[in-house]
């Protein structure tokens, strides 16, 4: 099982929070997903670059790496 370590710039509540952490756990491969303001800690066997478009498909205006 991976570990991925995303990073945001630009979060700025618990409903982006939520938002994101909803959007992970519903991707196939994701085991869990640890999500705060800064960042997301996402094991499983879901690709980073999955990931990554998961976040910006939902179209916040953050900046994900």
């Amino acid at each position: 099982m991976a570990q991925h370590i995303l990073t945001f710039a630009g979060v700025t509540g618990a409903d982006q929070v939520n938002r994101i952490t909803t959007a992970l756990m519903l991707l196939d491969g994701v085991d869990s997903a640890e999500v705060s303001r800064h960042s997301a800690e996402v094991e499983g066997s879901a690709r980073r670059e999955a990931l990554i478009r998961a976040v910006e498909g939902l179209q916040l205006g953050i900046e994900v790496s």
